[in-house]
């Protein structure tokens, strides 16, 4: 079966003009403004936002990774709020990070690191699907359910708004489908419709001879006899239209069509060959699956692809140090800081600075925005079992490439790292600053399923971190 993809055409006047919107220039044209005119304005209006970044890879880092232990230490709080690791200075003046990440210390000085995220979405998947999309679920509420009542991820929305115009898809989201007893919402296009899903990938990058059989037609099967029976299934899917239109079918037009353009392409299946990557590079960024993901995402760009999502793992984690997310509460007689410092801290610090050295070498990182986040942050105070807990109200982000500043700190949280003391930003500020940067006017109208016009993101464009 051919993976989920995602490609359209469309423009951000392609929405249907709401009837507010209407009436309006209805009554501008008494004061001698026409239509056209007024779409014209619109256009030039939007054309003003200019692209700084091409593409973007996200880095997810599922399960919440602590702020207090990594970017933004409180060596001057008592005990039991500082942790047991100390900071050391970086490359970039002023910024210190955890002794354990030595190499990322040194590529300091080309991020920016938001310390004032902040929000109130204390469960994974509200707080997830809050994270992927930029939009707060109704409530907080680890029963929260994917539904096409709930927004699209970031690189649904960018295939909708801007896709791709070459041989790549738009969005390519891998190496799992996170959940936390259910799937995590915000990982696909929802009302969008399928055809704007990511394509999406769920083999190891780690695993010995990856590649992507999908794209390999059967033994004995011609791309003309594909071609012939897409057509047949087109007069079916016709008719079958005709007796019931599906909401959950929505878009399958697309996914089939961009199935056939993918088994034509040797630029896709060039992109995922890794095996083609010098073993000193693939070593370079982790013989792990986080790792091979992260140099899988370079070749993406490289190749064209606008919106690359890596999970760092499928489930919250936290109890193990061979597999899991950033959930290190110390349930179960476990430890926080045993299980980072041989799992978490060392993927990050030899992933993260291999990354954007390789982006930088290769001319790609003033293009790339690379965003390195989890859903929230942990507490201050370190729990009874020497963990931490759940913790939104306030953590940080790393941004790097794609027209930001490097080695500068946006905003700032309070002398424990309790809650933002400057400039906080939510993760609606967060989604409206990365469409920002890829040319996208934020608000931008999309349609709903049931018509209701919404905002591609309602947040506030963080200007400040752009350089």
């Amino acid at each position: 079966m051919l993976p989920a993809m995602s490609f359209a055409c469309s423009s951000f006047l392609s929405a249907p003009m709401p009837r507010r919107h209407a009436l309006k220039v209805g009554g501008l044209g008494l004061l001698g403004l026409s239509l056209p005119a007024l779409l014209r304005a619109e256009e030039a209006a939007a054309a003003k936002i200019k692209a700084r970044a091409k593409s973007v890879i996200f880095l997810f880092q599922w399960g919440g990774p602590s702020h207090l232990d990594m970017f933004d230490m409180k060596p001057d709080a008592p005990e039991g709020i500082r942790g047991p690791y100390k900071p050391i200075g970086s490359k970039a003046d002023g910024i210190q990070v955890c002794e354990k990440l030595e190499r990322t210390a040194k590529i300091m000085d080309r991020v920016t690191l938001i310390r004032s995220m902040t929000h109130t979405m204390k469960n994974h998947n509200s707080a997830g699907y809050y994270a992927l999309t930029g939009h707060a679920p109704a409530t907080d509420d680890q029963r929260l359910r994917d539904s096409l009542d709930l927004f699209p991820g970031y690189s649904s929305i960018v295939d909708k708004l801007a896709p791709s115009s070459g041989e790549m898809p738009t969005a390519i989201s891998y190496p799992y489908v996170i959940q936390d007893g259910s799937v995590t919402p915000g990982q696909h296009a929802s009302f969008l419709g399928k055809k704007h899903d990511p394509f999406l990938v769920l083999q190891d990058p780690n695993s010995p001879g990856f590649a992507l059989p999908e794209l390999t037609l059967p033994q004995g099967l011609s791309i003309e006899r594909m071609h012939a029976r897409r057509e047949l299934q087109q007069l079916v899917d016709a008719q079958a239209r005709l007796m019931d239109i599906s909401e959950q079918a929505r878009g399958m037009d697309g996914y089939y069509d961009r199935a056939l353009a993918m088994l034509q392409s040797p630029k896709l299946r060039d992109a995922f060959n890794l095996a083609a990557e010098p073993d000193k590079v693939r070593d370079a960024y982790g013989r792990n699956p986080y790792g091979q993901s992260c140099l899988l995402a370079r070749r993406l760009v490289e190749a064209g692809t606008k919106f690359v999502t890596v999970y760092f793992s499928d489930n919250i984690g936290g109890q193990k140090t061979d597999s899991g997310g950033w959930d290190t509460h110390g349930f179960n007689n476990t430890r926080m800081y045993p299980i980072i410092e041989q799992r978490h801290l060392p993927i990050t610090e030899q992933s993260l600075p291999t990354l954007l050295t390789d982006l930088e070498d290769r001319g790609l990182l003033k293009d790339t925005l690379v965003v390195w986040m989890g859903e929230f942050g942990r507490t201050p105070t370190i729990n009874k079992n020497a963990s931490r807990d759940h913790w939104p109200q306030c953590y940080t982000a790393l941004l790097a490439g794609g027209g930001v500043k490097r080695g500068y700190v946006h905003g700032s949280s309070d002398k424990t790292g309790s809650y933002p003391a400057q400039d906080p930003v939510k993760p609606d500020d967060l989604a409206a600053t990365i469409f920002y940067a890829l040319g996208i006017d934020p608000h931008t109208q999309l349609r709903t399923v049931d018509g209701r016009p919404v905002s591609a993101s309602d947040g506030k464009v963080q200007n400040a971190v752009f350089a």
